[in-house]
Parts: C-alpha cells; structure tokens; sequence
C-alpha cells in the first residue's frame, strides 16, 4: 500500500538541518557581539540588562535564521551605526566639525537620509504600480531596504549621543515622539518588505510606503518644528527598565495594523476595478484579493500578539510605578478599545469565515482608533500619560 507523500513528514529536513554555514556564521557573530559588550560594559550593566541584551542578540540571531536578508542588514546597519559610533569619541562636538558626522554618522543625518530614501520608495512604488515594467517596484525596495537601514542606525548612533549628553541618561531612544516615529518608519518598512518577499507581490508597496510617508512626514513637521531631535532629560515616569522591552513592542503592532489598513485600502480599490474595469492594465498591476486577504490577515495577527504582549508589560509597568495593574487611564482605556477590536476581527474571521470588503473596511477603521489610542488621546484627554502630549 502506497502511504501519501504528505505523511512522510520524517524525510523533510528539519529547520537546523536547513541552515547553512552562513547561518552558523552570523550566530556565532552574534554571540561573539553578546560576549565583547558583556566583556568592554558588564560591569556598568544590572541583570535586567544583561537579559536585554542576551534577549537581543538571541532575537537577531533567530531572525538572521528566519529572515535571511536580515543577517545582510543588521551587520551592514550595526557596522554604520559603529562608524558613527567611533566618530563621536567621547564627546558630542566632533559633530560640529567633523564631515562624516554632520552628513552620514550622526543620529539626525541618519533620520534624514531615512527620510529621503523612504520617500523614494513611495514614488518608485507608485511608479511601478503604473508601469508595465517591475524595475521601479524593485528600485522601491531597494530605496525601503536603505531608508529602514537609515532609520535603525539613526536610533542606534541617537542612543551613544544621549550617553555624551549626559552619562546619567543613558535611556533608549524611544522616549519620545520624534523617536518612536523613527522607530515606526523603520520597522514598519522591514515587516513590509519581509511580507513582499515572502509573496512576490511588490506592488503592495504602493499602498503600504504612502502610510510610511506620511509617518515620515509628522516625524519632519515635528522636528523642525519642536526641535524634537534635540536630546532632553528623560521624562521621570518613563525612567523604568520596562520601557525598553514596552515600547518597540508596542510598535511592531502598530506597524502590523498599519500594513493591514493599507493593504484594505488596495483590497477595496482591486474590488471595485474588478467590477468596473476589469481588463485594465491598472487593475492587474494591483495584487490579487486573496494576496491581500492573506497579508493582511496576517499582518493583523502578528500585531495583534505583539500588542497583546506589550499590553501585558505595560499592566506589569503600570504595576511597579504607580502601585495598580490597571486604573482606566485613558490611555489604558484606548490601548483595551484597539485590543478588543483586533480580537474581534481575527474572532469573526476565525469562527465565521469573514473575508471581503467587510474585513478592509475593519482594518481601515482600525487604523484609525489605533491612530487615536496614540496621538489622539495624548493631544485631548489628560491622565497618568499626558507626558506623551505634542
């Protein structure tokens, strides 16, 4: 009797049996990194420290495992952010002098070249969604792939000039609105593009870079006008161990939601070009309903566990600074608004098999409480976190 190919799960590889020198390559350069920090600045670190960093190394490593280009990108960002790094010495006013820091190794020079990079990718994006030609969709991701790289070495070189402006701060760079929106554009550019390779469907970067843009945009409006890139004291409400695990977690959900919405946005437009012109160029340009269904079901999972655990931790932050789990803080209020509707969404899509416009519709929307669970309650209500206001 024949048994079916799909019940010989013992002759595929295994995922280590998958992995190949290079693999066990950048491990070993990870570790080797966890070992030289541990050895140069351990004795500087508490143990909450320590684990960050094993937390850290050990979650790059498993992404380089995972997400091939990762490993290409997190050396070639991590050897930028060095150079930068070393320009400075051990004081801030190299940056006055020195070429290479004003227009490359500073934290601000890497946020505009971020900014630039970014909105090049928006347009190549577009440009390739009204082409016959795939060469500007791919001149896109090249364009993403170095404005994200931008992003991550703007925070990482941002983070040694905290410590030059004084010793004392030392705080992650993700205090404050000028740099958590650096923090979004970045990370919401590399999930993108995880997502693009993983479908071959470039076009949903038209989509996806226009919400980035936009974040890119506020982040620009915002520093030129509040002078947000200046380094400031820490807010003390926010000088807590937990806000360096809370906040880039909080914010791959935000990215997660954010994809989905646009991602809606192409569903709705492919929906209604099908009914209307379905034998137009444009309407084959935008990916299929099912590959947008698809990307944004699960870029909506993935936020939303991220979310749920950054909930988790900011109930445990909440815990150890102001003496409760919860207080119905209006922040805390808002964060339970979007947790509830994103587990209604996956529920309705779980047990009742929603797909459709419906669903767009419902990540569209979702955008928007997310947006106002963000910004919106910081501008107009006040509470335990109205140290967030613009």
């Amino acid at each position: 009797m024949s048994v079916p190919h799909e019940a010989l799960d013992f002759e595929r590889p295994g995922f280590f049996r998958q992995l190949q020198l290079r693999d066990w390559a950048y491990f070993a350069l990870m570790a080797a990194v966890a070992v030289i920090s541990l050895t140069l600045f351990g004795e500087n670190m508490d143990r909450y420290d320590i684990g960050g960093l094993i937390l850290a190394v050990g979650t790059s490593a498993w992404m380089g495992w995972f997400w091939r280009p990762w490993q290409a990108f997190s050396v070639i960002v991590g050897v930028l952010a060095l150079f930068g790094i070393w320009l400075y010495g051990d004081s801030l006013a190299a940056n006055e002098t020195n070429f290479w820091l004003n227009y490359i190794g500073s934290g601000q020079a890497g946020v505009m070249w971020m900014s630039v990079f970014l909105y090049l990718s928006t347009v190549a994006y577009l440009m390739g969604l009204f082409s016959n030609s795939d060469f500007p969709a791919r001149v896109g991701a090249a364009f993403a792939w170095v404005g994200a790289g931008a992003g991550t070495m703007a925070l990482l070189v941002r983070w040694r000039e905290i410590y030059l402006t004084d010793p004392t701060w030392g705080y992650i760079p993700v205090a404050n609105l000028y740099e958590v929106f650096i923090l979004f554009a970045a990370l919401t550019a590399l999930m993108y593009l995880y997502y693009e390779q993983r479908t071959g469907s470039r076009n949903m970067g038209a989509f996806v870079m226009l919400i980035i843009a936009a974040a890119v945009t506020f982040l620009l409006w915002y520093m030129f006008t509040r002078d947000a890139h200046i380094v400031e004291p820490l807010v003390p409400a926010l000088n807590s161990w937990w806000m360096k695990i809370h906040v880039p977690t909080n914010f791959v959900g935000y990215g997660g939601f954010a994809i989905a919405a646009m991602l809606g946005v192409a569903f709705l437009i492919r929906d209604r070009l099908e009914r209307t012109r379905p034998d137009a160029a444009i309407t084959q340009r935008i990916p299929s309903k099912d590959t947008l269904d698809s990307v944004m079901y699960k870029a909506i999972a993935i936020g939303f566990a991220f979310f749920t655990i950054a909930t988790v931790l900011g109930a445990m932050w909440a815990a150890e600074a102001w003496g409760g789990y919860w207080s119905w803080d209006p922040k805390e209020t808002w964060a339970l608004i979007v947790w509830l509707n994103y587990a209604a969404w996956l529920h309705m899509r779980f047990t009742k098999g929603w797909r459709g416009p419906t669903m767009a519709w419902w990540a569209i929307v979702g955008l928007f409480i997310t947006t106002f669970a963000f910004l919106g309650v910081n501008m107009f209500l006040s509470g335990l976190h109205s140290y967030g206001e613009l």
